[in-house]
C-alpha cells in the first residue's frame, strides 16, 4: 500500500480535523493520530506581536519539506503523513502550521510529529518577521529550539510501540 503524504505550503487557513479525517478515512489499520496545530500568538504589553509574515522560497521549501518528510517515513512505520504550512501576513490566532501523523501505534506517531515540529522550527526554509509596537523584527533562532532539534541525531530515536 502507498503511503499517503500530503506537503502544502499555503496563504489560505487550514482545518485540522478535515485534514486528519482525510489521512485516515477508509482506514482500519491506523491505530493512532497524532496532530500538532500552531498558531500564532500575540501575547501581552507592549511587547505583543500584531502580526506575523513569513515568507518562503516556492519549490525550494516543499523540497526541503519533503526530504525531511522522506526521513521520517524512513525512520518511523507511519501509515500517513501531512505536513500543511502557511506563508504570508498572519494575526494572532491565526493558524500557521498542521503536522499529521498517523500509525499504527502511538510512539511512533509521537515521535515523527515531534521530529518534524523541531525541523520544521529549526530548518526549514522560512523567514519569519513580527510586527511589534516598537516595529518590526525579523525572527532569530532560539537556542531551546536548536537543542530540541538536536536530539533527533542518527541514533538517539526510540522504537515504536
Amino acid at each position: 500500500m502507498t503511503i499517503p503524504v500530503t506537503i502544502r505550503l499555503q496563504s489560505a487557513d487550514f482545518d485540522a480535523a478535515a485534514e486528519a479525517r482525510l489521512l485516515t478515512q477508509g482506514r482500519a489499520d491506523i491505530g493512532a493520530v497524532v496532530s500538532f496545530t500552531g498558531i500564532c500568538r500575540g501575547g501581552a504589553g507592549a511587547d505583543a506581536i500584531a502580526a506575523m509574515t513569513l515568507e518562503h522560497y516556492p519549490g525550494m521549501a516543499e523540497a526541503e519539506i519533503a526530504r525531511h518528510a522522506e526521513e521520517a517515513l524512513a525512520r518511523w512505520p507511519l501509515m500517513g503523513l501531512t505536513i500543511i504550512h502557511r506563508y504570508g501576513r498572519l494575526v494572532p490566532g491565526d493558524n500557521i502550521v498542521l503536522v499529521v501523523t498517523a500509525s499504527a501505534h502511538r510512539t511512533a506517531a509521537f515521535e515523527a510529529a515531534e521530529f518534524l515540529m523541531d525541523y520544521l522550527k529549526t530548518q526549514a526554509p522560512f523567514w519569519k518577521r513580527e510586527e511589534r509596537a516598537g516595529g518590526p523584527s525579523w525572527v532569530a533562532a532560539h537556542a531551546d529550539d536548536d537543542a530540541a532539534a538536536a536530539r533527533w541525531t542518527p541514533g538517539k530515536t526510540s522504537s515504536s510501540s
